[in-house]
């Protein structure tokens, strides 16, 4: 009889056993939809019931091939923002659940081609070629992951690179009134990154389509186009498209950073960010605060900059320098959302209208611009010859003032003035002309020995550029220094010194000014 029952349960343990395998490895064929029904809509939002399990930001899918995002997920019903045209839907159309989160295309087949937040072309050149996925909204890297700033992000921009260094993995802001340079700073910085080795992301949020159009233009005309990806939303987009625009732009970005490369993105501009989600907000009924912005307009924008940053060594080394762009109403940096941005980046490039009324371009205020990573990311060879620089240019904007009343000014007074003056020449540069490193340090350096001093206001152009060409003379071994964080030497700088003196030697000294006339030049 044992032998009976034994056999009996080996029969049915083995019967369990092949009916588990079974169970395992069946696929079920039929997939369980969730389909709810709009209630209402409105300009760039939609109401929906009937989705009990939807979960916040999830994709939602609409008839006529449109998706929303599920921003407010209430017991009764969801406020979705909508990514496309809405206009052919109505109250009664059916929405389905996705069940994921709203992402983007991502790799090397997206170098050099436009396109818009959810990965579409707007180039024409056919379907987007990606190697993964990535969803548009991530966590910021953690703090144990990331590595100090200390490579420059040189920027081709004399001014900047001198006096308000930018390092790969920095937050750095450009803001200033409309008009005034802040997308051109943007652009030379993208073009001198040619040959180093640097990819860029532009995202153009909210933007004129001729805007839009000349920048494309531009790149394309320079060769950046090559090594950029552009990422664009114009002003009649819906507004829930414009508020994804920037965390795409940097998804796209990230997938580069992590796989070791050094990547810049410009976000043009966060003003009509902040707007779009305002409009949002509004309209999904959240409560405004402050200028009737919604609380957590910090938030959407401190999660979307901590983005940036430069990984360690061991996790790829790669980095993501930001420079977001913002616009300011009547010079107002006191304003809550240039504020917001302020507190959160390390530093600021300021562009004033008074110097762009001037013809001082770029239209940089050096007194309200910083770096907040500073000298650190700074290459060694800049502040050999631009540490006192920035002081220099201080005290001549404060004495300026003075001499403009016609006051009578004692010598060493004038000298500084006339000083200042040659700086300000100097730190003047046209746009998209980016200037090499060398040729940087050349000019810095005969600059900050007084070399220009002697040569007329009205020849400074000439002057510079004589030395800027002479710049092309330094040794090859000196120019490779100079790019490295190897401090130089006596000789280098001796060099240099030579090699710029020798270039204005064919600019004839200017007058010496009667004492009782210098105040009454014109600044």
């Amino acid at each position: 009889m044992n032998k009976v029952a034994d056999s009996v349960r080996d029969a049915f343990d083995s019967a369990f056993a092949e009916i588990r395998q079974a169970r395992e490895a069946f696929t079920p064929q039929l997939k369980t939809r969730e389909i709810g029904t709009i209630t209402s809509v409105a300009t760039g939002i939609a109401k929906v019931s009937g989705l009990p399990s939807a979960g916040s930001e999830e994709v939602l899918k609409f008839p006529g091939d449109l998706y929303g995002i599920a921003f407010n997920v209430d017991e009764a019903e969801i406020g979705v923002v909508l990514l496309g045209d809405y206009w052919h839907l109505h109250a009664g159309d059916e929405v389905e659940r996705t069940g994921h989160v709203v992402d983007v295309p991502v790799g090397d087949g997206l170098i050099g081609r436009i396109i818009n937040p959810m990965g579409r072309p707007l180039d024409g050149k056919g379907p987007v070629v990606s190697s993964a996925r990535l969803p548009v909204e991530r966590p910021a890297a953690p703090i144990m992951d990331r590595a100090p700033v200390t490579v420059p992000l040189q920027t081709g921009i004399k001014v900047i690179d001198a006096l308000i260094p930018v390092g790969r993995g920095q937050r750095e802001l450009i803001l200033g009134d409309r008009r005034t340079g802040k997308t051109a700073v943007a652009l030379d910085t993208i073009l001198n990154q040619r040959d180093q080795d640097v990819l860029c992301v532009y995202c153009a949020i909210a933007q004129r389509t001729s805007g839009v159009a000349k920048v494309i233009a531009t790149l394309r005309e320079k060769g950046a186009l090559e090594y950029t990806i552009v990422v664009v939303t114009e002003g009649n987009d819906p507004p829930g498209l414009v508020y994804t625009a920037p965390y795409a732009a940097t998804s796209i970005a990230e997938y580069f950073m992590a796989q070791g490369r050094d990547v810049l993105i410009v976000y043009d501009d966060l003003t009509h960010h902040a707007r779009a989600y305002r409009e949002l907000s509004l309209l999904l009924r959240r409560p405004p605060g402050r200028e009737a912005f919604p609380g957590d307009i910090f938030y959407i924008h401190s999660r979307l900059l901590e983005r940036a940053t430069r990984l360690r060594p061991d996790l790829g080394g790669g980095s993501l320098t930001a420079l977001p762009i913002i616009e300011t109403e009547a010079e107002d940096i006191s304003a809550y959302i240039p504020t917001n941005l302020i507190s959160i980046t390390d530093g600021q490039i300021y562009l004033s209208p008074s110097l762009f009324e001037l013809g001082v371009l770029p239209a940089i205020d050096v007194s309200k611009s910083v770096s907040r990573v500073g000298g650190k990311a700074q290459r060694a060879a800049y502040r050999a010859v631009a540490g006192d620089l920035k002081l220099a240019y201080a005290q001549f904007e404060e004495l300026e003032t003075f001499a403009r009343f016609g006051a009578r000014l004692d010598e060493d007074t004038r000298k500084v003035i006339e000083h200042g003056r040659r700086i300000r020449a100097c730190l003047k540069q046209p746009e998209f002309a980016p200037v090499s490193v060398p040729a940087q340090i050349a000019i810095l350096r005969a600059v900050t020995d007084g070399f220009f001093d002697k040569v007329p206001l009205e020849q400074m152009t000439d002057a510079e550029q004589a030395v800027r060409m002479a710049a092309a003379d330094i040794p090859d071994d000196v120019v490779e220094r100079l790019g490295t964080a190897e401090p130089l030497s006596n000789a280098d700088l001796e060099t240099i010194i030579d090699i710029a003196r020798q270039a204005l030697v064919a600019f004839p000294p200017k007058p010496e000014p009667r004492p009782d006339a210098v105040g009454k030049e014109k600044a």
